[in-house]
């Protein structure tokens, strides 16, 4: 090969590599390819021009050096291969967590307003670098960075995940697991879900029986709901909790990810776990067990339920508020966060109706409804937060019998309580159930374990978290929530947050201008070969066909269609097993009358992509109108 083809051959190549496909989540402000690549090899110099920006570039350095066998240091210094730089005057575009990423065959250069913006650019260069920089091992590769400049800041301030560990005790380890996961997609908020029915999961010094009763239960298995009661005398082997040292192990490694973890201690309701260590401070005073998912209270149609079982604290008794401060008192000594999450959610007030107590309260009080003595208990718990110095948040329940102008609502039953709220003065964290519930079923109910309710992908990429006619203001930002009732493990928790918690990440981050599904599925499924790599767990339910059902002129009518665009859908009703050569659909279809069973697949380029569906006719009527 003579010079001149050498060069026009080593050209095309430079161009190929800038042109290719640059698949960031979430997607950033701006992104403008530039010609050329950035290698990555063992004299790479990796420097920082601040002392606060050492902590990232030693991470840095770790995450390069484990695949990659390098063996890189990063130092204090101005001319890195790899350069991190803090503002001498701060750019008032980038905020405190925005960053500017300029890589160029000469290097990469990562600059900052604080020390955040450069841990976020430095996951945006790892997401640049071939997908197996996540890897556990060392392995051969050419580690090269498409030259490109991005700038980079997030829409929202409050980017959060909701981890439920009462229902299911999650390991310390496991839980900094999930928040270095959390933290590469640019999450900042951790919301950890302590204490409910089923376990009191934190170590209180001054009431010990919050941990060695409240955090053990009686082993079932099987769904929630369907278990069966606790036997008198029945040993309680299941469970676990941390001890303050290990909260502050947490803490400190969520913070070094930059993550704020907000602690939940879910009052007055979802209390039993607490009631079975303190039961004189329920209504009737009687004994109950930490609950291991049993049926436990009776739910109606129109979103009301009524309890079997006590699980509430009494608003009416003083040595309640007592038991709160003690509780509060550590609670907010442990975590820097300014605000503590105190439930106040599926409230039931059944048991203070009937309360001679509660019911002279309300006389005291003035008030006629037993709802509002909720409001009561809330206040009284906001003066305990105060006086430590910390911020109640609530799910939106909180609103009922009135919270204080300070307090924040996170809006879960729907958009509309947060709208409510907004109206009024109060900020806001958007997480409603149609969007953010990740442990919702993701693709067709027979495929995976049964759940009652589901939620796509695209759905909940399609999030607007700021609705028509609210202040911007007021809306924090938004949280996906992980509830584990029918998660036992973190790989199948893994399963359940990913992709929806990516196409959060993006809702969260970035602008609402550049969100594009089609575009979005592409860098998603990049993304699904990075978590094999990096050995995280992850749906694929995208691939599956949706499958609806109406009634039209008596007939049952089926409609199908994919979640994600390309796929070809194939299906048969003649007992056989769908291939590329079945009948591929395309308009809706009106089955025949008699035992139809429908079996449908996914294809794309000509390859089985999906899961094979199957639905018996009558599986197919109970669908028509959902």
């Amino acid at each position: 090969m003579n010079l001149s083809r050498l060069l026009i051959f080593s050209l095309c190549i430079a161009t190929a590599q800038a042109q290719s496909p640059i698949n960031l989540i979430p997607q950033p402000v701006s992104v403008q390819p530039q010609p050329g690549v950035f290698t990555l090899t063992k004299a790479t110099t990796i420097h920082y021009n601040q002392a606060d920006g050492r902590v990232v570039a030693d991470m840095l350095s770790q995450q390069l050096n484990t695949p990659t066998g390098f063996g890189l240091v990063a130092k204090s210094g101005k001319t890195g291969k790899i350069q991190l730089n803090l503002t001498e005057t701060p750019n008032a575009q980038l905020g405190q967590e925005g960053y500017i990423l300029d890589a160029s065959p000469k290097g990469v250069v990562i600059t900052a307003n604080r020390p955040a913006g450069l841990f976020y650019g430095m996951q945006t260069l790892t997401q640049l670098l071939p997908k197996e920089i996540e890897g556990k091992i060392v392995t051969t590769k050419t580690w090269t960075v498409p030259a490109v400049k991005i700038t980079d800041y997030p829409r929202f301030g409050w980017r959060g995940i909701m981890f439920d560990v009462s229902r299911h005790f999650f390991t310390k380890v496991e839980v900094k697991q999930y928040i270095d996961q959390l933290a590469k997609l640019k999450y900042n908020t951790f919301h950890w879900h302590l204490t409910d029915d089923n376990g009191w999961r934190i170590e209180i010094k001054s009431l010990p029986k919050l941990t060695s009763v409240g955090a053990w239960r009686v082993a079932r298995a099987g769904h929630y709901g369907d278990r069966a009661e606790p036997k008198p005398g029945e040993p309680t082997p299941y469970g676990g909790f941390y001890t303050q040292d290990d909260i502050r192990e947490v803490i400190a490694y969520a913070q070094a990810r930059n993550v704020t973890i907000v602690p939940e201690i879910d009052v007055p309701g979802h209390s039993m776990a607490a009631l079975a260590a303190y039961p004189e401070l329920s209504c009737t005073k009687a004994i109950v067990s930490v609950n291991p998912g049993t049926a436990f209270s009776d739910w109606y149609g129109n979103g009301t339920f009524k309890m079997k079982v006590e699980n509430t604290l009494n608003p009416s008794d003083e040595k309640v508020y007592e038991f709160l401060d003690k509780v509060f008192t550590e609670v907010a000594a442990l975590f820097p966060s300014p605000f503590i999450h105190v439930g106040g959610d599926e409230c039931y007030k059944g048991y203070w109706a009937n309360d001679p107590g509660c019911q002279a309260l309300m006389k005291q009080l003035n008030i006629r409804h037993v709802e509002d003595l909720q409001g009561y208990f809330m206040n009284r718990v906001e003066k305990i937060l105060t006086a430590k110095g910390k911020k109640l948040l609530g799910w939106d329940e909180i609103l009922e019998g009135g919270i204080s102008p300070g307090a924040t609502l996170m809006s879960w039953r729907g958009i509309k309580y947060g709208i409510e709220a907004a109206h009024a003065g109060h900020n806001v964290v958007m997480t409603p159930t149609t969007f953010a519930y990740l442990d919702y079923n993701q693709g067709d109910p027979t495929i995976d374990p049964p759940i009652y309710a589901s939620l796509r992908t695209r759905t909940s990429y399609s999030f607007e978290p700021v609705p028509d006619g609210v202040d911007a203001k007021y809306i924090l930002g938004g949280q996906g929530n992980l509830w584990t009732e029918q998660i036992p493990t973190l790989r199948y928790a893994e399963y359940m947050t990913y992709p929806r918690a990516w196409a959060l990440s993006e809702v969260y981050w970035s602008p609402k201008e550049v969100k594009n599904w089609p575009n979005f599925v592409q860098r998603m499924e990049t993304h699904f070969d990075r978590a094999d790599v990096a050995e995280i767990n992850y749906s694929r339910a995208v691939y599956d066909a949706i499958i609806k059902t109406s009634m039209k002129d008596g007939k049952l009518r089926l409609e199908l269609e994919g979640e994600i665009p390309g796929l070809d859908i194939y299906y048969t009703i003649d007992d056989t097993m769908p291939d590329q050569f079945s009948t591929h659909y395309s308009q809706p279809v009106d089955l025949p009358d008699g035992n139809v069973n429908l079996r449908v697949i996914t294809y794309r380029a000509g390859k089985p992509i999906g899961h094979l569906i199957t639905l018996t006719r009558d599986a197919l009527q109970k669908r028509v109108g959902r």
